[in-house]
């Protein structure tokens, strides 16, 4: 279920959604993006069990954006990291959730998809819808909980 509308009826979401959701958001401070700042945390059975912020790979200078203001083409997208630390580990996201201060691009809905992940909660949506759109199409769950409901 996709749900775009920015008053998402409090049933769909419960309080733990609202406190990873804020937690994801004080990951996302994290980062050393200039441009944009995002974070991700993956939740399975109320235990986190990665986390992740968009950011260069290890090893590389902690700089994304080149002189031009753009984004370097090897900066890492928070939900990635993510899921690639969870590859490094014993653990699985096999029926996890991932949380999100921005929802997944097209290339990053696919890692979600292959990764087991079955639902995704967001606060912002990217600027290219055909991620959400891929997930929903997958039959991942995929919620959107606005800054506003956040404070509520």
């Amino acid at each position: 279920m996709c749900i775009k509308n920015p008053q998402t009826p409090p049933e769909m979401y419960n309080k733990f959604d609202v406190a990873y959701l804020k937690m994801a958001l004080e990951w996302a401070k994290l980062s050393h993006c200039q441009r944009k700042q995002v974070g991700a945390l993956i939740v399975k059975d109320r235990t986190i069990i990665s986390d992740g912020y968009n950011g260069t790979p290890s090893g590389f200078e902690n700089c994304c954006e080149d002189d031009n203001d753009k984004t370097k083409w090897y900066v890492l997208h928070a939900e990635a990291n993510a899921i690639l630390k969870i590859a490094r580990s014993t653990q699985s996201c096999e029926g996890a959730t991932l949380y999100l201060t921005l929802s997944p691009c097209k290339e990053c809905s696919k890692l979600v998809l292959q990764s087991g992940i079955k639902r995704v909660v967001y606060i912002h949506q990217y600027s290219d819808g055909e991620g959400l759109e891929f997930l929903k199409n997958a039959q991942i769950e995929v919620l959107q909980i606005t800054e506003e409901e956040l404070r509520q």
